[in-house]
């Protein structure tokens, strides 16, 4: 079993991560944000892999999401926690608190979403868009590291890198959302069309611009709630890993795409099938 978490620099940097080293994943759709971490913690393998890059290179649209996820299931993980910095829309979501999402709802325009082009279409069901099993075991885990978690949310992914204006902010707050982020769409639909397992960790650093009590959202203040929220994220990691071991596989995701491919096999190239070996594999021999 091998758990994936893709998350912010520093994430991988646990106690008790044993026989750490690194990995450079080639991709057909290009290089990853960075080299993946790995290590073994608490009975499983871990692959641990910094979203932007280690020093924050790249920003929400230029991550090369397709990569990111293809290595992942390259390297053999069946499990994907997402820690992710959003902007709360609630009074009642206060920055360092948690919200273990249950929904999305994507605003980006300029991001590669699939992997299913060139020749062969899927459709994946994504009306539950994160793994309903990993979700419970990350709201256990939370609890569990003293956190003050919320128990499903939506979270809205914008385009930015520019954070919202106040009539965008007032619009998502409209539509009933819980946070707002710039980096889990196509995240989480890359995720579960690899077959992924996949659940978020929001970590709400601010109040985005809406509420009339605080200062505008700035890098300041974000990247202070981040560097405290650190730890907690860790520590939320460290709780969530028995409780994946203990649940075994197959991971509830592994047949996504069980009755998601549409082009006849026939007419699916042998490039196409080489380029999404680990992916299609099974479906397309």
């Amino acid at each position: 079993m091998r758990i994936g978490v893709i998350g912010g620099s520093g994430i991988y940097a646990m106690e008790g991560l044993e026989d750490v080293r690194e990995v450079r994943v080639a991709t057909p759709f290009g290089d990853p944000s960075d080299a993946v971490i790995l290590g073994r913690l608490g009975g499983a393998e871990m692959a641990f892999l910094p979203r932007h890059g280690r020093g924050h290179r790249f920003n929400p649209s230029e991550v090369n999401y397709r990569a990111n996820l293809y290595a992942l299931k390259t390297l053999g993980v069946e499990w994907v926690i997402s820690v992710s910095a959003v902007g709360s829309l609630k009074h009642e979501i206060v920055p360092g608190h948690i919200v273990v999402i249950d929904q999305f709802i994507d605003r980006t325009v300029a991001r590669k979403s699939t992997f299913f082009e060139g020749g062969v279409v899927a459709h994946v069901a994504f009306g539950d868009p994160v793994c309903p099993t990993l979700r419970g075991i990350l709201l256990d885990a939370a609890r569990e590291a003293g956190a003050t978690v919320h128990d499903g949310g939506t979270y809205v992914c914008m385009e930015g890198p520019a954070f919202s204006s106040k009539a965008e902010s007032n619009l998502h707050r409209s539509w009933g959302a819980s946070v707002i982020g710039m980096t889990n769409m196509p995240e989480a639909k890359l995720a579960r069309e690899a077959e992924l397992s996949y659940a978020t960790l929001a970590m709400a650093t601010d109040y985005d611009c809406w509420h009339p009590d605080h200062d505008h959202v700035t890098v300041d203040q974000v990247v202070k709630v981040l560097l405290e929220n650190a730890n907690l994220a860790r520590r939320v990691v460290a709780a969530a890993v028995p409780r994946i071991v203990a649940h075994g596989g197959p991971a509830p995701m592994s047949s996504a795409l069980a009755t998601a491919i549409m082009t006849a096999p026939e007419l699916v190239s042998s490039a196409t099938r080489e380029r999404l070996a680990p992916i299609l594999g099974k479906y397309l021999p």
